[in-house]
């Protein structure tokens, strides 16, 4: 399968949020990812097949040298592709050169993200307590550091 990472353009918003829809219990709508596109500290990039699909899409927040990950979402039809493995690789990357560490939240029980985070260096920091709904459960806190 072939695919580009490029970052994420007003084009890609409807796909990104139906993608949103049905990936998470409380998803990003069309206006919120829309005002991304203006933010200083955002960037959301996306995994575009050849013909300007939407295969899956991850955001990033950067607050000085601390980087958060939003999303990371696939496709369901392109999952066990490298899409993810993609996109993460490329924050990893950014991170090393620019960030003292990236962190995000996963879901206690989506084991292949997890297994996929601590295959780029991340690492269990904590958890958050019934952080997430539909169904209620627990998010793991996962970071990943660079030595400054």
């Amino acid at each position: 399968m072939n695919y580009q990472v490029v970052p994420m353009d007003r084009s890609h918003i409807p796909a990104i949020a139906a993608l949103e829809r049905e990936c998470f219990s409380r998803p990003w709508s069309e206006a919120a990812l829309s005002e991304e596109l203006y933010n200083d500290t955002a960037c959301f990039l996306v995994a575009e097949g050849e013909d300007g699909t939407v295969l899956g899409y991850a955001g990033l927040h950067v607050i000085l040298d601390e980087g958060y990950i939003d999303n990371v979402a696939v496709d369901p039809r392109y999952r066990r592709q490298g899409v993810a493995d993609a996109l993460l690789d490329v924050f990893c990357r950014f991170g090393a050169e620019k960030l003292a560490f990236l962190t995000l939240e996963v879901r206690a029980s989506n084991t292949p993200a997890i297994a996929l985070y601590e295959k780029h260096g991340f690492y269990e920091v904590g958890r958050r307590k019934d952080y997430y709904d539909d169904p209620k459960e627990d998010a793991l806190l996962l970071t990943r550091e660079w030595d400054r």
